[in-house]
């Protein structure tokens, strides 16, 4: 190969589709077990190559040269074959310094927590000092003479006002997990999270709940490609393409999810905007009976209301983390915390509001199959709609404008 990735496992990289927006070049990934990583890098048998999990640091010895800020990190994720020698280069450091002032996230004179002790936390440590912080410490699990334990981190520095997580901690498809509790850091203003998938971890979820600025890494994955690309050809972007890039490559993964009352259009309107977008829709309801074989009003009437949510929320949480979907959920599905955060972590979430006046009962929907049914759900469930979504649009029109609006919140959000 001429570029590409290499690291042990890349199963859910998206530096591929990254790279060929970025540039006319095709770019390999490919899986280097252990034991051929030392017959790889002696043949030296491509012209630049991206590295990840577990070798920015096992690679370091192969390098002819490595630059001052790679050295001081102590890890390399970019090499360039220059007639024959190689050369190693950290665009991580770019990448995550980016994603932090894009942000508007401070760390100059601040107190900041890193999280982990893996090669991304030296990343992380050098990008730190260098934005200014007064203050440091990296967190461990096990404490150390360089780390302080999560207990400490906790009960003695819950004045820290950033925190930046580099383990994988909240990654797919343990997405459940978050490394730490942010409830007890009252002065936190800023996190950040390396995780790309899902787009946003529950860490980064949980600060976003907060009115906490926050972010995911895509951003960091996205920047450290370009500037890697600019080292592969020694040439120089506009800054813009790293912005475009990214707001491609996020809505190239990112769900559209509808949420309602029952009766309130979101299947139809779901399959219309999936037809629009050329993207799967997914039904939850749906999903469910072809899951178990039984129709959510079967589930309700024969195991009762408790047992329908346990079943949805499993399945809220195997549709949450597929990408470039639509997906439709069912009225209540929204009533469990849980469920929201997975819906949230690979998606927007827009509430379609209809007029009570304008939903029929159904005999097919146990909890609204009659208008005083549908009355107190609907005074029950408005505002959890309302707090839950990051768009609401009304549906008392045609559908045509009803679909027209969606599309235009999608290219503008």
């Amino acid at each position: 190969m001429e570029y590409g990735l290499i690291g042990e496992k890349l199963g859910h990289s998206f530096s591929k589709d990254i790279h060929n927006l970025i540039g006319n070049y095709d770019y390999i990934l490919k899986e280097i077990p252990k034991d051929e990583l030392t017959a790889f890098m002696t043949k030296k048998d491509f012209k630049g190559i991206n590295v990840t999990i577990p070798y920015k640091q096992d690679v370091i010895p192969f390098l002819d040269y490595i630059d001052p800020k790679a050295e001081e990190i102590g890890a390399v994720n970019t090499i360039v074959n220059k007639n024959g020698k190689l050369y190693g280069y950290n665009t991580d450091f770019f990448g995550l310094k980016n994603l932090i002032l894009a942000n508007n996230i401070e760390l100059n004179d601040k107190k900041v927590l890193i999280l982990g002790t893996g090669g991304t936390s030296k990343t992380a440590l050098a990008v730190a000092r260098d934005l200014g912080a007064k203050e440091i410490y990296k967190v461990s699990r096990i404490k150390s003479e360089t780390t302080i334990s999560y207990e400490e981190a906790c009960e003695k520095h819950y004045d820290a006002e950033v925190i930046l997580n580099t383990t994988p901690v909240g990654m797919f498809p343990n997405n459940e997990a978050s490394p730490i509790d942010i409830s007890g850091f009252k002065n936190l203003q800023g996190a950040v999270d390396v995780i790309y998938n899902p787009l946003r971890t529950n860490f980064i979820l949980s600060a976003k709940n907060k009115a906490i600025k926050a972010s995911g890494g895509l951003y960091m994955l996205v920047i450290q490609a370009v500037v890697a690309s600019e080292f592969f050809f020694d040439t120089k972007y506009p800054e813009s393409l790293g912005n475009s890039i990214f707001k491609k490559i996020l809505s190239s993964k990112e769900n559209i999810v509808f949420a309602g009352m029952p009766g309130c259009g979101k299947s139809t309107i779901g399959a219309e905007i999936a037809k629009a977008l050329n993207r799967e829709f997914i039904d939850s309801d749906a999903y469910i009976w072809q899951t178990t074989g039984l129709k959510p009003d079967q589930i309700i009437r024969e195991k009762g209301v408790d047992a329908f949510r346990d079943i949805e929320a499993e399945c809220i949480k195997e549709i949450s983390s597929k990408q470039n979907c639509v997906i439709s959920t069912g009225g209540g599905a929204i009533l469990r915390e849980k469920n929201v955060k997975f819906l949230k972590q690979n998606g927007i979430i827009i509430f379609i509001d209809r007029k009570i006046e304008n939903i029929k009962p159904t005999d097919d929907r146990p909890l609204s199959n009659n208008q005083e049914k549908l009355k107190t759900l609907y005074k029950e469930r408005y505002p959890i709609y309302k707090a839950c979504a990051d768009f609401t649009v009304e549906n008392n029109k045609d559908i045509n404008s009803v679909k027209n609006e969606i599309l235009k919140i999608w290219e503008n959000k």
